[in-house]
């Protein structure tokens, strides 16, 4: 039960993610490009950006521990779990990369605070918040969201 609860605003709640992470990263290049100022509208894009992005990997760290799919370290082992497809994707690719995103988008956050110029805080953003949703885009498991 707890599970499925879990993976179901796991599930919806990526889509906010993703909304917003490709909202910001295209706010940011649009606004390097066109050499705009960095307003307020600007820094609570990019943080709403980071607060959704830490929210989803919280959920999917108590989803990570509480799937089927986690048994299978103690079952069958590290190799058996290298070898399928499957549990690689979920117990392992998935998980680290979207991590990675995060850190990336944390990353960029923070960076982006200690500009001084407007271009350099959007450039800033641009390219951590670009690698971070290329991370992303790479290691949803598509068949399991549509």
């Amino acid at each position: 039960m707890m599970y499925e609860v879990v993976q179901i605003v796991h599930s919806y709640w990526a889509y906010l993610v993703l909304l917003v992470l490709i909202l910001a990263t295209f706010n940011a290049i649009f606004k390097t490009l066109a050499k705009k100022p960095f307003g307020p509208q600007d820094f609570r894009i990019s943080l709403f950006t980071l607060i959704v992005s830490h929210l989803q990997l919280l959920i999917g760290l108590v989803l990570y521990f509480v799937q089927p799919y986690f048994a299978a370290f103690s079952e069958q082992g590290m190799g058996a779990v290298m070898k399928d497809s499957t549990l690689r994707l979920y117990l392992v690719e998935h998980p680290l990369t979207m991590i990675i995103s995060i850190v990336l988008i944390t990353v960029g956050y923070s960076k982006h605070k200690k500009k001084l110029s407007s271009n350099k805080k959007f450039r800033t953003i641009a390219i951590f918040y670009a690698l971070a949703l290329l991370l992303m885009l790479s290691r949803i498991p598509w068949q399991a969201w549509f």
